[in-house]
């Protein structure tokens, strides 16, 4: 009898897609409430106690599994096929399912969002990640030269979620010109959208012809996104007593768009940390006491009054350091990030360093925030930059992590290569 599920989301958004397209080929039954209303069902008590969060997709197994992770959910609906059937194929395919959501899936959706008006249109931002991704466009063909499929010799997981992934740019933002340096890629995208259990979930896909005109997107953008966005914080106070609920909300049609369920679950006027549990760990008071005094004190001060259970300590890596050049443009590069993530502040704390010198030189630091997950991932607004880094959570008891955080936040020693410390900068 076929494994099933019940999967909180929509049926036609590209991270539901690779749920659906993965359960196609295992022969996973995956049923999707018709009644699920994003924005309401989900931030139900009952929704929210059950998974924890009100995140979505969400997914709860016929056996009772509670999964919130979009990659966990489509490895659990596929098959040994999907999966990999020896130790090397499962790590690649878990390597290239990585790869679509660290690398792929924040700079597609920083040019596509704009584009859908779902977000403003800024220049910066995406300049910064068409550049990103031609990086990884260039990585993918260069594999793809050889390969039909990016692991082994049939469709695997890696293949659905890094096409799913692309689907929006493809659609929308990457026209002939863009992708055309990208013969492998294109070969291959082409090859996987055409397969049944792709075409059944996704329909026909219909390949971009003519990028949009960047200059009407900048002058449309304070019309067509951040009036509506205002009207939705302010409508509530005015129209809730005199408004059913559902009437309001049809009212907004920003809230019926699907794409919606890869932003935060609250809007963009909240606190996505409001989300998380408050914990004991007060934030502000840690910064103060590390401002106005030193290592010797704020360190141990840190040990005594971190909470473990609702915070979590992660170490971040700049991963391209061979193009890091003068020291100032290094230090611009943190103060940049910095900027961008100004809105985290509030439960955020950070120590990076830059190790080394002219030419030589690396960029890592250590974090500390609310939860337990890349908190990146809540907001739009912060995946600028961090997908430029390698990220990795520390375990708060192992000495390793206190040597770490004495290092980082006293801003002394050496990198892994011996190069040593040169400054550091706070975001507190």
């Amino acid at each position: 009898m076929a494994k099933s599920g019940t999967l909180y989301s929509w049926p036609n958004n590209f991270r539901t897609h690779q749920i659906l397209i993965a359960a196609e080929y295992s022969g996973f039954k995956v049923n999707i409430p018709k009644d699920f209303e994003f924005g309401k069902s989900n931030k139900n008590a009952d929704f929210v106690a059950k998974f924890s969060s009100p995140k979505v997709p969400a997914f709860e197994g016929a056996d009772g599994t509670i999964l919130t992770s979009v990659s966990a959910i489509t490895y659990f609906v596929s098959n040994e096929q999907l999966r990999g059937k020896t130790e090397a194929e499962k790590s690649k395919i878990f390597d290239y399912v990585s790869f679509a959501q660290d690398e792929l899936m924040p700079n597609a959706c920083r040019w596509v969002f704009p584009i859908l008006q779902i977000y403003p249109y800024n220049k910066q931002t995406v300049d910064s990640a068409k550049e990103g991704l031609k990086r990884s466009l260039a990585k993918l063909d260069k594999h793809l030269l050889t390969r039909t499929y990016l692991v082994g010799d049939s469709i695997t997981l890696a293949d659905i979620c890094n096409a799913c992934t692309l689907l929006q740019v493809y659609e929308n933002a990457m026209d002939p010109t863009f992708r055309k340096p990208y013969i492998n890629v294109n070969r291959w995208f082409t090859t996987i959208i055409n397969q049944p259990q792709f075409k059944k979930i996704a329909g026909e896909v219909k390949l971009c012809e003519k990028q949009v005109n960047e200059a009407d997107l900048a002058s449309q953008s304070n019309a067509s996104v951040a009036t509506p966005a205002k009207a939705k914080e302010e409508k509530p106070k005015k129209e809730k007593k005199e408004a059913p609920a559902k009437k309001e909300k049809e009212a907004d049609p920003a809230d019926d768009d699907p794409m919606n369920d890869i932003l935060a679950a609250e809007p963009p006027s909240k606190d996505p940390f409001d989300l998380l549990p408050k914990g004991t760990f007060n934030m502000e008071d840690y910064k103060r006491f590390y401002s106005n005094n030193d290592e010797a004190k704020s360190i141990p001060y840190f040990w005594e009054k971190f909470d473990k259970e609702n915070y979590s300590i992660w170490f971040g890596e700049y991963k391209y350091p061979e193009e890091l050049q003068k020291v100032f443009m290094s230090c611009n590069l943190i103060t940049g990030m910095y900027q961008r993530l100004d809105k985290m502040r509030k439960q955020c704390f950070a120590s990076v360093c830059l190790f080394g010198s002219d030419n030589n030189s690396s960029i890592s630091g250590v974090w500390v925030w609310r939860g337990h997950d890349l908190a990146f991932e809540l907001s739009p607004d912060w995946k600028v930059d961090y997908e430029s880094y390698d990220w990795k959570k520390l375990d708060a008891d192992a000495k390793e992590t206190k040597d770490l955080v004495t290092q980082y936040f006293s801003w002394a020693g050496a990198d892994k290569k011996g190069r040593k410390f040169n400054q550091g900068k706070i975001f507190k």
